[in-house]
């Protein structure tokens, strides 16, 4: 039996009201896949992120940027505190066998340039523009909705 995708889901720690519906839908999509998600472990898009997947029985990893499991997302099936602070971003994304960017602020930035960094798929949910030397760069794969956000991760996934 193949063993299941880990998909990272990344965005703001504080998200509004349209950023965390995504991320409960993109949750409970990679729940319903059977793949596993992985996250930062706090709340906003990871919150919401690892609810939808809750809700959806799935499996959710917080790698967290503190000493302390007491400040991680309820909905969390397992939280690891690392101590590294937002240093942490690299451990989530090298757990992951793609990432999903739902929109985002410089943490999310620096998620998504490691992931590519690391070769790992990239799908953005209003999310980041790239650009090099005035022009853009396609690293990251554009998706639409949530359910394509998680299909496309599914398939970079099979990927990598």
């Amino acid at each position: 039996m193949a063993a299941p995708p880990y998909i990272a889901v990344c965005g703001p720690a504080v998200a509004d009201d349209h950023e965390a519906a995504w991320a409960v839908e993109v949750g409970r999509w990679i729940a319903e896949a059977g793949a596993v998600l992985v996250c930062g472990g706090l709340g906003g898009v990871m919150d919401a992120a690892a609810g939808g997947a809750a809700v959806a029985g799935g499996t959710s990893i917080g790698i967290l940027p503190g000493d302390g499991r007491a400040p991680a997302s309820p909905h969390l099936t397992v939280a690891i505190p690392t101590g590294m602070g937002e240093a942490r971003n690299a451990l989530v994304v090298r757990a992951a066998d793609a990432v999903i960017a739902i929109s985002g602020e410089f943490g999310t930035l620096s998620e998504i340039a490691l992931a590519l960094k690391m070769g790992k798929p990239v799908i953005g949910l209003g999310t980041w523009e790239l650009s090099k030397r005035g022009h853009p760069d396609d690293a990251i794969i554009r998706a639409d909705s949530p359910q394509d956000a998680v299909a496309r991760a599914l398939a970079a996934a099979g990927e990598a």
